[in-house]
Parts: structure tokens; sequence; C-alpha cells
């Protein structure tokens, strides 16, 4: 479970940030092609608050859908899955969004 690690990760680097004050609100931003899944993120988040500036705090995770560019025929397609096929038939695609694994703000006090 990679999710551990990036759950411990994300605490670390908020506490830095902080600078010690209490952190009420989290939002992280998980692509659907990223390979994480937001409900262990959010179990492991629980378990690496606990003691920490962050103990209590809100996580909010917002899902990135995942969107290509068919390299045949340049049209977009949405993406479920890291593989997907263009209404032209083409498999060959470029990823425009969906791996994103970001910390978009926390909220102190």
């Amino acid at each position: 479970m990679h999710e551990l690690g990036i759950a411990q990760a994300i605490v670390e680097m908020i506490c830095e940030h902080s600078g010690g004050a209490r952190v009420t609100r989290v939002v992280l931003e998980i692509g659907k092609l990223s390979a994480v899944l937001p409900d262990a993120v959010r179990f492991c988040f629980d378990l690496c608050v606990e003691g920490t500036p962050m103990e209590g705090a809100c996580l909010v995770i917002l899902e990135t859908p995942g969107l290509a560019r068919c390299c045949d025929c340049g049209g977009e397609v949405c993406l479920e899955r890291p593989f997907g096929r263009c209404e032209c038939g083409g498999t060959d695609l470029e990823w425009l969004s969906g791996e994103e694994l970001k910390i978009k703000e926390f909220e102190v006090i």
C-alpha cells in the first residue's frame, strides 16, 4: 500500500510549511490515472495525523478526470483507466491530465 507513504509525505510537508500552527483542512488533488486510491489515502491520512498539529483536520480529495489527445486525429478522449480508444478508433493517446497528485491548499488557525 504505497498510499501510506504518500499520506506520510503529505503530513510531513504540511507540518513543515505550517510552522507548527494547527491545520484544520487539507485539499488534495488526485488524478484518476495516478494509480493512487483516494479511499486508501483518506484511511492512511487519519492514521498519519495522530499526534500532529494536523490531528482532526478535514481532508477533501478532488479527483481529476483523465483526459488524453488522440495522436491520429487530435480528438480529446476522456479516460477512467490508463488506456482508451478514440472515436476514430485510434489507441495512441497522449495524456493531458489525470496523473496529478497535489496538495492544493491547507488551512491553519
